[in-house]
């Protein structure tokens, strides 16, 4: 019964798709509908920024092809003040679009042609990992380097106590690395903790992931270390309160 609640909870999200393809927005926004989302339509970015101050969404996905602003370029805005989840469209076999929309701050990504139950599944997944932060096994804050991160509002505070900006796989990536400091983490187990779904079938995700929270917290590289074969090292002492 409770995951029929949590279910029924993720679906009252509003979703804004945004695709220059009427077929396709007209098919998947039916669907969504059926499914019980609200779901807001655009064709290029300029009717994507306009439908997001209306209030209320809390899931883009976003077609790498669009007329004018590409999609990987409305991400990258998206990105310098909006931390809205973000699921890219790409075209089936672009690894250079995944890649990039993964480094512009996207969340996960799909290929084209898809299925719209596993755009569903995504959608879900993605809001869920965004609403449920993981459990910590004492406290709410975790302090390390001179960071303060918040459990309860997923808030991370600077050394300069400047709010940054994680999206809902850096937040969950960061939490697996605080909740086992001073050990290695090989990639495999990254991506089963942090439970990111943007692993599937792609092996630089950790690497990308891992790549884009250095730039937030690490940019001196003493923080999170690779370690050569064997993956990742959180280096930092952890306190909890």
């Amino acid at each position: 019964m409770a995951e029929v609640t949590e279910e029924a909870s993720l679906a009252e999200a509003t979703v804004l798709l945004v695709d220059d393809d009427r077929e396709i927005l007209l098919l998947v926004s039916r669907f969504l509908r059926a499914n019980g989302f609200r779901v807001l339509t655009a064709r290029n970015g300029a009717e994507m920024m306009a439908a997001l101050p209306t209030g209320g969404i809390e899931l883009v996905v976003l077609d790498v092809m669009l007329p004018g602003a590409s999609g990987l370029d409305l991400c990258r805005e998206l990105r310098r003040d909006n931390p809205v989840p973000i699921i890219m469209l790409t075209a089936k076999g672009d690894e250079v679009d995944r890649i990039v929309g993964l480094e512009m701050g996207a969340d996960d990504y799909l290929p084209k042609p898809f299925n719209p139950r596993e755009l569903l599944a995504r959608i879900r997944a993605v809001l869920r990992r965004g609403a449920a932060p993981l459990p910590v096994r004492r406290g709410r804050k975790i302090a390390f380097a001179g960071w303060t991160l918040d459990t309860m509002t997923r808030e991370l505070l600077g050394p300069d106590g400047a709010l940054v900006d994680l999206s809902g796989g850096e937040y969950d990536l960061l939490l697996t690395f605080l909740e086992a400091p001073q050990r290695v983490l090989s990639r495999d187990y990254l991506l089963d903790s942090a439970r990111n779904r943007v692993a599937e079938g792609f092996d630089r995700s950790m690497d990308v992931q891992v790549s884009r929270l250095r730039r937030k917290i690490d940019r001196q590289g003493t923080l999170i270390r690779t370690v050569r074969g064997a993956g990742y090292l959180f280096s930092a002492d952890v306190v909890r309160s």
